[in-house]
């Protein structure tokens, strides 16, 4: 099966050259890897690689990015995996994606293990993920494809779907810049199961940099991307509420010892800005475009 990789990215250039460098190690080559960015400037050094690596340009925002990936896939395409710039892939990875896809035809799409995650902590070094991964590659390919469990949405930083499954599926422009949950909203309006499975793997560093750094915003978005979504019905009711009462917890509990990396003051803002918005009617995920 044909595994083609798509990269939205924005501000990271030598992170997705560590990204570029693990796919050039894969054991089954990519078919297609495309880097969709804003700029040049947001383009890694060019490299020798055993893949073409086409670019494309345009405005910034994860899911207009992951679009224009989406209309280069080639007609030939049996899988697409999308990965963050700042994700460390197991070698075995796009093998693993292609096994799992052919033993398990009924499923729709996937996301792999994280044997680390820098996103909720001040981040993993590249030098350090690739050694975690490394140390995990020593033991050979597992050649697992085990369903660990169904869900209602796939993992953004390496979720992989059935080519056939997403024909037509595109991610919502509506949700702008770091498109707050963009991922479960995605996997909501694919038609088949999603699950979580242990046949990829790999290391999400959480950079910071090329991040919403308003906090604001993503305070805004934490409460109105969950209510926009429950009226989309592509987030289960539990799961949106769950969402929104832990980051206003997580927000105001930590407003007077906020980690250095998180600006707990601008997103608790930002969560009484949507809260008051969605009683007025008015909730718009657009509105931290004006923020």
């Amino acid at each position: 099966m044909n595994v083609a990789v798509i990269v939205a990215s924005l501000g990271r250039p030598d992170s997705v050259a560590v990204l570029l460098e693990r796919l050039a190690a894969q054991t089954q080559r990519p078919s297609q890897v495309i880097l969709s960015m804003e700029s040049p400037a947001d383009a890694p050094p060019a490299g020798d690689h055993p893949f073409t690596v086409e670019q494309v340009f345009g405005p910034r925002g994860s899911c207009v990015q992951r679009n224009r990936g989406l209309y280069r896939l080639r007609p030939d395409t049996g899988a697409v995996v999308f990965y963050d710039d700042d994700f460390v892939p197991s070698r075995f990875a796009i093998a693993g994606i292609a096994r799992f896809f052919e033993r398990h035809p009924g499923v729709a799409g996937a996301h792999g293990l994280v044997l680390a995650d820098g996103v909720q902590g001040p981040g993993i070094a590249p030098d350090d993920a690739v050694r975690m991964v490394e140390a995990a590659d020593a033991a050979g390919d597992p050649q697992t494809h085990t369903i660990l469990a169904h869900t209602h949405g796939l993992y953004g930083c390496n979720m992989a779907y059935r080519a056939s499954a997403i024909a037509g599926v595109r991610f919502d422009e509506n949700l702008p810049l770091y498109a707050w949950l963009e991922d479960l909203d995605f996997g909501g309006r694919v038609p088949g199961p999603l699950v979580h499975t242990d046949a990829f793997r790999g290391v999400h560093c959480g950079e910071k940099r090329g991040r919403e750094r308003s906090g604001r915003r993503l305070g805004y978005s934490q409460v109105c991307n969950p209510v926009y979504l429950l009226r989309k019905a592509t987030l289960p009711r539990k799961v949106a509420a769950r969402m929104i009462v832990r980051n206003l917890l997580a927000n105001h509990a930590r407003l007077l010892r906020p980690e250095p990396w998180i600006d707990r003051r601008g997103r608790a803002a930002g969560n009484w800005l949507a809260l008051l918005d969605v009683l007025r009617g008015r909730a718009d995920p657009r509105r931290i475009l004006e923020l």
